[in-house]
């Protein structure tokens, strides 16, 4: 029998983008991709509005 993994989302609030105007929206939630490696370095993924995981400064975000 498999067992099941339980998966969870993660997703943050973009609070300033005016590096970023193209890529991220105020006030708009998005999906976090976990990343150790870039959580590290103050950074997050997340899925912008091109539809790709991309990094962005963790300050960005709430």
């Amino acid at each position: 029998m498999k067992e099941l993994m339980e998966l969870t989302a993660e997703f943050v609030v973009c609070l300033h983008n005016e590096d970023y105007p193209a890529s991220l929206e105020r006030h708009k939630i998005y999906r976090v991709v976990p990343d150790e490696d870039a959580a590290s370095d103050g950074d997050l993924r997340v899925i912008d509005e091109s539809g790709e995981d991309y990094l962005y400064p963790a300050s960005c975000f709430a």
